[in-house]
């Protein structure tokens, strides 16, 4: 039995032409994930044609509303569309795959960058972050919180992260917003009526489903077997609990990464600066962390288990609820619960704009200047990320020569 979420009947292209239109927009999808739904929409909708507004509209709401990356789980879905289980999995590697290599040179040749240029330029990198991560907190509290409910929300979540940090505040914080939500922002029934074709039946949807939650469970017993275990246990648990936008992964990544001493906060936001400067899926990201761990498994191995181990989880559960969505969405009682943990998630994203993106990056009034500077760059000249990144590594080299 298939799920219908647009007017057509089965996959009719192939995993091929998937491969080369995803691998297009892997290499010139830059911007984060609003601005990749933006060139999607541009490349599959408007030119190519493959599905319509509506249909894609309803496919980005159910990205928008699961946890994980929305901008992959989209061209998962796009993909098994288009061309079945191959299309996705070659949706998916295409649009990847050259984020990933990028920083997983990065982080092999990181280290080799020596001198007070090169220490100034990956501080400069720690920097970035800062404006980067304002940004998206004052975008998704203009989107996510727009009434006086949703922002008491929102401090409410960021105050229980100041007495329980980590991952067990950050689940706390999430289940405190759902649950407010339920109470106080009553969202509203929709119809149904599903328009797109996925080749996904209820059976497969459940065993995609009972699959997420064997791994979130069984991974933490597991972890303490091998080191490799751990490592995926790790990333698993941060994209499984990942809502309301890649930038939301940073704090999560801190807390089993950083916190655990698996990689050194200078290394984590120099990684996280340099991922703003590549195209592609923000996600990619933990192909630097998988190459930098200290424990073994890290380098090439590291990476590319890193990489598999934090999109599994999205993909796992957005197959899991492509038969159910439908009816779901309608129920005024989900979107209510929705709305309550999108606003707790830019408490979250907050708390970790000061910890440890600021207190880590900013150490006297030079980086905050620059940090200023690039934060003015992105919300007030609509500058590129990708050119801000680049600024604020070259003003970073500089503040090294004037000390």
């Amino acid at each position: 039995m298939a799920n219908q979420i647009d007017g057509s009947d089965a996959p009719r292209g192939s995993a091929a032409e998937v491969l080369l239109v995803f691998l297009k927009l892997g290499l010139t999808s830059f911007g984060g994930p609003i601005a990749h739904l933006g060139y999607f929409r541009e490349e599959l909708v408007v030119r190519r044609r493959w599905l319509d507004d509506h249909a894609y509209a309803d496919l980005v709401a159910l990205c928008q509303f699961l946890p994980g990356p929305a901008s992959s789980q989209v061209g998962f879905a796009l993909g098994m569309k288009r061309a079945g289980w191959l299309g996705a999995l070659a949706a998916f590697s295409a649009f990847t795959l050259p984020s990933a290599l990028i920083l997983l040179v990065f982080a092999l040749t990181a280290p080799a960058i020596g001198g007070p240029v090169g220490a100034g330029g990956l501080h400069g990198l720690k920097i970035v972050a800062v404006a980067i991560v304002a940004q998206a907190v004052w975008g998704m509290a203009k989107a996510l919180c727009p009434d006086r409910e949703r922002s008491a929300i929102a401090v409410a979540a960021l105050a229980l992260l100041a007495f329980l940090p980590g991952s067990l505040g950050m689940l706390g914080a999430l289940a405190l917003g759902a649950v407010a939500g339920l109470v106080l922002s009553q969202g509203e029934a929709r119809p149904t009526g599903g328009h797109v074709l996925m080749p996904v039946s209820r059976r497969v949807a459940v065993g995609a489903l009972l699959a997420f939650f064997a791994l979130l469970i069984l991974l933490p017993l597991l972890a303490g077997q091998s080191q490799a275990l751990a490592v995926i246990d790790r990333f698993y648990r941060a994209g499984a609990l990942v809502f309301g936008g890649g930038h939301v992964v940073l704090p999560l990544l801190d807390g089993e990464l950083v916190q655990s001493g698996w990689i050194t906060p200078d290394a984590f936001l120099a990684g996280y600066g340099a991922a703003q400067a590549v195209p592609g899926p923000l996600f990619a990201f933990a192909a630097y962390l998988g190459a930098v761990l200290k424990p073994e498994p890290n380098g090439i191995l590291g990476a590319g288990i890193a990489v598999l181990a934090i999109f599994l989880p999205g993909f796992l559960v957005l197959t899991g609820i492509l038969p159910f969505w439908d009816q779901f969405r309608a129920k005024a009682a989900a979107q209510s619960l929705m709305r309550g943990a999108n606003a707790a998630v830019v408490g979250i994203l907050g708390a970790a704009l000061y910890s440890p993106v600021f207190t880590s990056a900013i150490t006297d009034l030079h980086d905050l200047a620059l940090a200023l500077a690039g934060f003015v760059a992105l919300m007030v000249w609509r500058a590129p990320p990708w050119a801000v990144v680049a600024l604020s590594a070259l003003g970073g080299a500089g503040l090294a020569l004037l000390d």
